[in-house]
Parts: C-alpha cells; sequence; structure tokens
C-alpha cells in the first residue's frame, strides 16, 4: 500500500485512489452532528460511554446506574474516546462506526487490488458502497460494524496468507482481529468459516501451489493471538469480578461470559425467527442492488468453483457458512449479516467488469429505481394530498416526509429519462448517493424531533423543576440519556409490574417527586388520580405521562419490590468537563 501511494507511476490511479477515499468519508460522515441517537440500540451505547466518563468505570459498563452485561465494552471504549474528544454525545456517537465502515471499505479495496488489479479494486469499492446496509449501518451507531471492520481485517490478514503468501505476519494479524471481535461482539470468530474451504484446497491435487497449506505450528501461533488479545480484556475482568468486594460484579462475570455467548446463539429469548428468515426477509434489501447479479454471477462462480480457484472458493464459501451459522440460531436480526457484505464483494470482485455491461442488468437497475422512485413520488404526492391511511401513519410518527419524498422521487424519475435502461446501474447508483446524502441532512432534520426524546425531557424539566427527581419505570435509554433532572430506574431485567410498585413506594417517601411513564402502562393502575396527569403526547410510537407523586396517594406501594438506581448522567457535574448530550 505504502509503494502504491508513492509510486510516481501510479499516478493516474492513486488520484482514483484517494477521490474514492474522499467520496467514501463524505458519503459514510455527512450528517454526524445532525441528529441524537436514535433507537433501538443507539441511545443505550451512547448511555454506556457517557456514564464511563461521567464516573470513570470503564471495565464493567453501566446503563442507568446499572451493570450492562449483554456486550463487552470495546465499543463502549470507541463511543467513549469520541465523545470525549468532540467533548458532545451528538458529535461523538457516530464517529466509531463512520470510521469502521471506512476501515473495512479500504480493506475490501486494497485486498481486491492485489488479487485482481487496480481498476477491478476501484469498482470494488463503489461496489460495497453500493449496498444498502453497508451504507445504513456506517451512519447507526451499533456495534456490527465495528464487528465488520475487525472481521474484514481478521479476512484481510488471513487472505494475504493464504493467497499471497506465506505472510505469517498478516496470519497473525488476522487472528489478532478475531480476538479483538470477540471482545467487540461475541462472534468475531466469524472468519473461521474460511478454514473448511482453505484446508480443502490445501490439500487438493487441482489447488496445490495456489494456496498456502495451514501447518499445526501457525494454528497454535494464531489462537495463542487471539486468546492473547481475548485475554487483556477477560483476564482483568474475572480477576476483579472475582476476588472484589462487589457481588453484582461476579454476575456480569457469570452473565458476559456465558449467557451473552453460548446461550445466546442456543437458546436464544430475543427476536426468534423461522430458519429461513435471512434468505427472504433480510438479504434481498440488505444485499441490494448486489443480488441484481445474481443471475449471471452464479453460473460464472460455479465454472470458476470447478477450476478450484481459491480466490471465489474462500469468500464465497465463508459467506455461506455464515448465513448458514446464523440461520440455525433461533434469535436472528438483520444486522447479523453485515459481515458478509465485504466477502460478497470479494467474491464479486473478478466479475464486476464483465457484469456491467450486461444488458439485462442494467434493465434491473432502470425497473429497480423506477420501483423505489415511483413508489416514493406516488407516495409523496398522495400523503401531500391528505390521504387518510397516510395522514394516520404520519400523525401517529410525528413526521410528514412529503415533500422530501417527491423531491427524491422527481430526481429518480430525471436520472431515468436522462440516463435511459442502456444506464440503468449508473442511474441507480446516481439516486442512491442523493438518497443517502438527502437522508443524512433532510431525513434527519425531519425525524430528529420524532425520533429524540431531547424537546419531551425539556418540556419535563419545565414542568417539574430542575431538581425534581424523576421515577423512569421500564425505562427507555433514549429518556434516561436525554433526562435534565435527577432520575431513577428499577432494574432492566425487574418485570414492570414489580418496577411500578417500586415507583409508587418511592413517590409517595416525597411529594416533590414526579413519575414519566407510558400511558399504555400507567393506565393499567386505577389508583392514578387522573386529574393530575400531564398527557406529553407521543415520542417513539407511544403516549407518555408525567405523573406527580401527589396523584398516586391511594396506591399500593412495595419498597422491596425492585432495585432502585441512580442514573449518574442525570445528576448534577459540578466540575463542567462532562460532555453535553
Amino acid at each position: 500500500m505504502r509503494r502504491f501511494l508513492s509510486d510516481p507511476s501510479q499516478a493516474h490511479y492513486r488520484r482514483a485512489w484517494l477521490l474514492l477515499l474522499l467520496f467514501t468519508t463524505v458519503l459514510l460522515g455527512i450528517g454526524i452532528g445532525l441528529r441524537d441517537p436514535w433507537p433501538a440500540d443507539e441511545p443505550r451505547f451512547a448511555l454506556n460511554a457517557l456514564e464511563m466518563l461521567r464516573t470513570g468505570q470503564f471495565w464493567f459498563p453501566h446503563r442507568g446506574g446499572e451493570l450492562y452485561p449483554d456486550k463487552p465494552p470495546v465499543f463502549m471504549w470507541a463511543s467513549a474516546l469520541s465523545i470525549w474528544l468532540t467533548g458532545s454525545v451528538r458529535w461523538g456517537f457516530l464517529i466509531p462506526t463512520t470510521l469502521a465502515g471506512i476501515g473495512t471499505l479500504l480493506l475490501t479495496v486494497d485486498l481486491c487490488r492485489r488479487l485482481y488489479g487496480r481498476r477491478i479494486a476501484l469498482m470494488s469499492g463503489l461496489a460495497l458502497l453500493s449496498a444498502f446496509q453497508f451504507v445504513l449501518q456506517a451512519k447507526t451507531a451499533q456495534i456490527d460494524m465495528m464487528l465488520t471492520f475487525c472481521t474484514t481485517l481478521a479476512t484481510y490478514g488471513l487472505l494475504r496468507h493464504a493467497l499471497l503468501g506465506p505472510a505469517r505476519r498478516w496470519w497473525l494479524v488476522g487472528w489478532a482481529a478475531m480476538g479483538l471481535g470477540i471482545i467487540t461482539k461475541g462472534v468475531g470468530i466469524l472468519p473461521l468459516t474460511l478454514l473448511p474451504a482453505w484446508l480443502w484446497l490445501a490439500y487438493s491435487r487441482r489447488a496445490r501451489g495456489r494456496i498456502a497449506p495451514i501447518t499445526l505450528r501457525a494454528a497454535l501461533q494464531g489462537v495463542a493471538v487471539m486468546v492473547a488479545c481475548i485475554a487483556a480484556w477477560a483476564v482483568p475482568m474475572v480477576v476483579m469480578a472475582t476476588w472484589g468486594d462487589d457481588p453484582s460484579l461476579a454476575a456480569y462475570r457469570d452473565n458476559i461470559l456465558f449467557k451473552q455467548t453460548g446461550q445466546r446463539y442456543a437458546d436464544s429469548w430475543t427476536h426468534l425467527e423461522p430458519w429461513y428468515y435471512y434468505l427472504v426477509s433480510v438479504l434481498p434489501w440488505a444485499w441490494m442492488p448486489l443480488v441484481l447479479a445474481f443471475p449471471w454471477a452464479l453460473p460464472a462462480w460455479w465454472r470458476r468453483l470447478r477450476r478450484s480457484d481459491p480466490r471465489i472458493l474462500l469468500p464465497l464459501s465463508s459467506v455461506i457458512l455464515i448465513v448458514t451459522f446464523f440461520s440455525l440460531s433461533p434469535g436472528k436480526r438483520g444486522v447479523y449479516m453485515l459481515p458478509t457484505l465485504p466477502l460478497l464483494v470479494l467474491a464479486l470482485a473478478p466479475l464486476l467488469p464483465g457484469l456491467v455491461t450486461r444488458k439485462r442488468l442494467q434493465w434491473l437497475g432502470f425497473g429497480l429505481l423506477a420501483l423505489l422512485g415511483g413508489l416514493l413520488l406516488a407516495a409523496g404526492i398522495l400523503g401531500a394530498a391528505g390521504l387518510p391511511a397516510l395522514t394516520k401513519v404520519a400523525e401517529r410518527h410525528a413526521v410528514s416526509p412529503w415533500a422530501w419524498w417527491i423531491v427524491i422521487g422527481a430526481i429518480a424519475v430525471g436520472l431515468l429519462v436522462i440516463l435511459r435502461p442502456r444506464r440503468g446501474l449508473w442511474a441507480l447508483a446516481s439516486w442512491l448517493v442523493v438518497f443517502w446524502v438527502s437522508w443524512s441532512t433532510w431525513g434527519y432534520a425531519l425525524q430528529d424531533h420524532a425520533r429524540s426524546p431531547r424537546d419531551m425531557m425539556a418540556q419535563v424539566r419545565s414542568i417539574t423543576g430542575a431538581d425534581a427527581w424523576l421515577a423512569m419505570p421500564d425505562f427507555d435509554e433514549e429518556f434516561l440519556l436525554q433526562s435534565r433532572q435527577p432520575s431513577i430506574q428499577f432494574g432492566d431485567r425487574t418485570p414492570a409490574s414489580a418496577q411500578f410498585r417500586r415507583a409508587f413506594a418511592w413517590l409517595q417517601q416525597d411529594r416533590s417527586r414526579w413519575m414519566f411513564a407510558m400511558q399504555r402502562q400507567a393506565e393499567d393502575y386505577d389508583c392514578i388520580d387522573p386529574d393530575q396527569i400531564h398527557d406529553l403526547g407521543i415520542q417513539n410510537g407511544d403516549d407518555w405521562w408525567l405523573i406527580p407523586a401527589t396523584a398516586v396517594d391511594r396506591c399500593q406501594g412495595d419498597a422491596n419490590a425492585a432495585p432502585l438506581f441512580v442514573a449518574p448522567t442525570t445528576l448534577p457535574d459540578h466540575t463542567g468537563s462532562a460532555p453535553r448530550v
């Protein structure tokens, strides 16, 4: 890479490379600082990071004053660092995933350059940027993009050794990246799905000499490096949890090491879906528009596989095994497929020059853009005209995107007219750039007030006063993150009914206290005086009530029904050094 960037004979391609890097940085980075963290996961990780900075407790993540054992702390560390550097949650929380997305693309492009040449490398970068899920997750502050960077770095290291080696240093880098991926999110071992095809090819007579063999010594060294990376976090954590004086840390240790890994995969308790969920409900949109090329890619792959081409077999077999691996688990989320995208691009890379010349593929791109643009244009016009069904949805979510949809729908129509079906893929790619830029600016401005409770929590403070204590039974992290006054919660795993009983007892101890609760939960308690309730309206699809302590005098409280946690991010910071939300 260093020689490529410094060689004068490479000036043309160096400029193209730098333009791709600049384009990627702008496309993925635009919108940073324009919105708050949005549910489902972003407020949780921002709250973890903010609590680390406020309390100085970096080894054991907390959420609302309570230990958070669901994920290892690496992503929270990265978020805390970016928030600290920028001095603001709003400016800092998206930076780790943006950088991870840029890094993932650079690794993919560089590996394609070494395998297939500079032209195909640049095309592979554009192919990855066209993938809908890739850009979406690079603009979403969830762990999965950082995990994907780790798995892509591991894949890069292993394939540098397998296909361009032997390269012992890159072999060890790959295993180190897997270790980092494991302490980012437990499934950092996904690059091991390269090994079955690798071992088969290494001992296949037809592929002999085209792939580096795996020796027992090299395997043991790799595993040792991976374990050392994991131990750098796990050993201090286990020592502090086992021999510390806080019994809750031992529960954290057991949860993070066992329940959140093997048990979560084999006996998941959330996001339960059938085995075909990814094939039917995720991959068609997550891999779009790359899936449009499959009618031509599949026979081309088959021809190359018959020749035992390791450059195709290794990434393609890894994609298949990863999809199978997650399909076998009862718990499924669409983001689990994100690590397959760089591998899919690696498998498609040598086919890209031929694919873009296919007239029917250009027509498919034209048709997809016509469908997307037509739907958005029609929905925007009907919504602006007051179609009752669309108006009802807009009122429910407090967003009226009609003008935005009309504009990007009209742009789609304009691109279709100008570029015609013979350049359908270019029309689709151009429109996707327009979509992501408008999503990250206009779209953020439209949605932020509805998806972030910043304004609602400011209203709560204006009603209660800045010093009034606030209880949040069955809390959502976005409200706790945006709270402007001392706030408490009653345990994430505590049943809602027990939380309300504990909240009633807490409110009855001091008549200056308040409770912030979902209407659909609070209205189950007839003991609450309805005349004293402040109806705050809709936020994130639910109605919310602000209830004073004087309204629950007739309610039956129980001070032992649930634990009580004070959220440190809601307490006054007298140092003046805490980052802004």
